[in-house]
């Protein structure tokens, strides 16, 4: 058995609280407690004091531990997920940076917990919390390709643009956890990441050759419509790097 992490209480909940709040309140003790301890020695007994509520009324709410290390996962995804829908006008590779951006701050708001949540190998990994995962892969793969208008991508691509969600996945949990790459740099490094990859892939694939082409036509129709306001430093798939 774990010994108690002995985490100070983070606020009494009111008596009265909705069921959804409850709930919420719950899972935000247990954010809090994986940001500083591994989410596997966190037991029930840590989350209900530092909740300040009683066992029974966990059990309200939570099967077991692992019910909870699930819906706190998914409270990240979430996060991650609803970003990724928030989405900045522009050229693809403006958007994709804008982002990443946006991943970038919902991880730091986590950052501890979102370590320990998807640190490869943890012991609370499961189906059920790989499949959380992979939808903020997923959704980062069809945010890539609505933004470009591609529907019906070849296996080439899907592939590529997976591997290099594995690879922002990597340099969050590097960053967050070393600082390497710098945060200034991270957005645009990451992005540069997609376009070598893409760019490789497509010396094998022409259905891959005509995607990095039809990104190339929208960025430069995109430079052109804002030579007057935004001059542009760059020009096709070689992005301008970090900003």
């Amino acid at each position: 058995m774990n010994a108690p992490v002995n985490a100070p209480v983070i606020r009494r909940a009111p008596r009265r609280m909705s069921p959804q709040a409850r709930r919420e309140h719950l899972i935000a003790a247990a954010l809090e407690l994986f940001g500083r301890h591994r989410p596997e020695r966190v037991s029930v007994d840590d989350v209900v004091a530092h909740a300040g509520v009683s066992r029974a009324l966990f059990y309200r709410y939570f099967a077991n531990i692992g019910e909870l290390h699930l819906a706190a996962l998914r409270s990240v995804t979430e996060g991650l997920i609803d970003r990724l829908a928030h989405r900045e006008p522009g050229p693809p590779l403006h958007r994709l940076r804008a982002a990443l951006r946006g991943l970038i701050e919902v991880a730091e708001s986590y950052r501890a917990g979102y370590v320990a949540l998807l640190r490869s190998g943890s012991v609370i990994a499961t189906s059920e919390t790989d499949a959380v995962v992979d939808e903020v892969r997923d959704r980062a793969v069809a945010v890539i390709l609505t933004d470009v208008g591609v529907t019906e991508p070849g296996p080439m691509l899907l592939v590529t643009l997976r591997c290099w969600t594995a690879v922002v996945e990597g340099a969050l949990l590097s960053w967050l956890e070393e600082g390497v790459p710098p945060r200034a740099e991270l957005a645009g490094w990451l992005v540069d990441q997609l376009v070598a990859m893409v760019t490789a892939t497509a010396g094998h694939d022409p259905a891959v050759a005509d995607f990095v082409a039809r990104v190339e036509r929208l960025e430069r129709s995109a430079q052109r419509a804002a030579t007057e306001s935004q001059p542009s430093t760059s020009s096709g798939l070689r992005g301008p790097g970090p900003t």
